[in-house]
C-alpha cells in the first residue's frame, strides 16, 4: 500500500541505515518497527522494600513524595 507520512529526519536516517543492514526494503522495515510498537506490552513489576514498582520510562521525572502531594491538592 503507498501513503505518504512526513518523518523526522533523524527517524528516516535510523530507517534507511536498518534497512541497509536488514537487506529490506526501507517500507517493510517501517511496518515492522510500527507493528513492534503496537503490540500491547506487560508491565515488570518489580519489588522495592516489598513495595511493587514499575520501570521509570526515558526521560521521565521520578515520582515522588512531593509529586503525589501536588497531584492530590489538585484533586481537591
Amino acid at each position: 500500500m503507498r501513503t505518504t507520512v512526513d518523518l523526522d529526519e533523524d527517524i528516516l536516517r535510523a530507517a534507511k541505515d536498518l534497512a541497509g543492514e536488514r537487506d529490506q526494503s526501507l517500507g517493510r522495515v517501517l511496518s515492522d518497527l510500527a507493528r513492534l510498537g503496537l503490540e500491547p506490552r506487560e508491565a515488570k513489576v518489580s519489588l522495592s522494600d516489598g513495595i511493587p514498582t514499575l520501570p521509570r520510562r526515558p526521560g521521565a521525572k521520578p515520582v515522588t513524595s512531593k509529586t503525589v502531594k501536588e497531584l492530590l491538592e489538585l484533586n481537591d
